[in-house]
């Protein structure tokens, strides 16, 4: 009974800390996990980082099977090319990818149909989960780990289905998703940042302009609100705007990424290039790479 997925790191477009709305668009870095299912405690491990907290991953794994299986323990080991608590969304993609992976060991089918799926005995011999499903599953996980303070489930849904996601978080509600095609650059300091650790008093300050952030993505003007909300909430959260203003003449949006310290751009790849220019001045590490339509998948 062994299970392997994989999920995607995003961007943000909108920080859901100030109202509970958020939005966030999939990139091309990928979290594996691969489950074993057997014994009689849950364990876990990353590669790479032998002293990271494996709690999230842990009960991404208990609370799949003991909604669709029965109640077995196992072992899941993620591997990442997302950095942690770097505002790429690890814990959402490292959630899902646990949840997929949990579903393949059980034999368990994932479908992209909200219609197709139910729970044991409700889909003629067996249950289907579809993707929305079982992206709620890593929230609460995330909820239950305390990794996080809004639930994520912006961050989660863009990593699970791919392209760009607006939320509820408050009822883990998809509001609005859509496809994008974009070149991205990021840009990540040493330090890192957990969201649970947020200030989030001076994100409820900036709510006006994160209301006016999601009539953007909700009207299908990303970019424009990416950028809003990125002085927005660098201004809140207490990082500098200089990065962000270095590639506003030539990103078609730029944003403080999560509850940072990574800043993203988003455009043609030639005008992120003279971005990367600027960036690659600053301590730290800068790196292109895509969006993403595709989303989390299992890869047995």
């Amino acid at each position: 009974m062994t299970g392997r997925a994989t999920a995607l790191g995003a961007g943000t477009v909108l920080n859901a800390l100030a109202t509970g709305r958020g939005s966030a668009f999939a990139i091309d870095a990928e979290t594996t996990a691969t489950v074993e299912l057997g014994g009689s405690e849950t364990t876990g491990d990353v590669a790479g980082d032998p002293a990271l907290d494996t709690t999230l991953i842990e009960r991404c794994l208990d609370l799949t099977t003991g909604r669709y299986g029965a109640g077995e323990a196992g072992h899941v080991r993620t591997e990442s090319e997302v950095p942690t608590a770097a505002g790429l969304k690890s814990s959402s993609a490292a959630a899902n990818a646990t949840v997929l992976a949990t579903l393949d060991a059980l034999g368990v089918p994932v479908t992209d149909d909200p219609g197709r799926a139910g729970d044991a005995g409700e889909a003629g011999d067996g249950p289907t989960v579809d993707r929305v499903e079982a992206c709620r599953l890593g929230v609460a996980a995330a909820r239950d780990a305390g990794v996080t303070v809004t639930g994520a489930f912006d961050d989660a849904s863009a990593s699970m289905l791919g392209g760009v996601t607006v939320t509820d978080n408050d009822e883990d509600a998809l509001l609005a998703r859509e496809t994008v095609d974009w070149d991205v650059l990021v840009w990540t300091p040493p330090e890192r940042v957990y969201s649970a650790d947020a200030e989030t008093g001076r994100c409820v300050a900036v709510a006006p302009v994160a209301r006016l952030v999601e009539e953007l993505a909700l009207d299908g003007r990303f970019a424009e609100a990416m950028t809003v909300n990125g002085l927005a909430f660098s201004a809140a959260l207490g990082f500098s705007a200089d990065p962000a203003v270095e590639a506003m003449d030539a990103a078609t949006g730029v944003s403080l990424s999560g509850t940072g310290p990574s800043v993203v751009a988003v455009g043609g790849r030639e005008e992120l290039t003279r971005v990367r220019d600027a960036w690659d001045e600053r301590e730290g590490t800068t790196w292109l790479t895509t969006t993403r339509t595709d989303g989390a998948r299992t890869m047995t």
